[in-house]
């Protein structure tokens, strides 16, 4: 799967210092868009809706969505949805199930690692991954410049 590249808001946020990225980069910032969170479509499914309350909040808090990623980020709370009803039917009838040609692999079972896939996919253009998540803690404290060996030497 190729590369995207991060939002800058994202980037400043996992930065050393201000308007820098983690490699002490200047950041672009972009097109200067509104970052107002998107309204929940009246369509989601009841378990996309309660993913989509549990996460705009802190992406709204840090400025990584606005009104355009509506459609982005229905379809990774979709995602999550499909995943978690196929782990759910897999827990309660099993991985494998009989057939004809005798024990295959539940369909239950690829449902869930393809939606998996699609939704770190969609996780990770909003910041939702756990290497992000490392990332994001690394940078909470602003030691500035001081935590960087190769700052101030030249």
């Amino acid at each position: 799967m190729p590369r995207t590249a991060k939002p800058a808001g994202l980037k400043l946020i996992e930065g050393r210092s201000s308007g820098r990225d983690s490699g002490g980069r200047k950041v672009n910032s972009g097109p200067d868009f509104k970052r107002l969170p998107p309204e929940a479509p009246d369509w989601l499914s009841p378990e996309a809706a309660a993913e989509w309350d549990r996460v705009l909040p802190e992406l709204s808090r840090l400025d990584l969505v606005k009104e355009s990623d509506r459609a982005a980020l229905a379809a990774y709370c979709e995602a999550w949805a499909t995943f978690v009803e196929a782990t759910l039917t897999v827990q309660q009838e099993g991985q494998f199930i009989e057939a004809r040609q005798g024990k295959l692999a539940h369909p239950a079972v690829g449902i869930a690692r393809a939606a998996g896939r699609e939704m770190r996919s969609w996780a990770a253009h909003f910041g939702l991954t756990p290497s992000t998540e490392q990332a994001l803690a690394r940078s909470g404290g602003d030691d500035g410049d001081e935590a960087n060996p190769f700052a101030g030497s030249g």
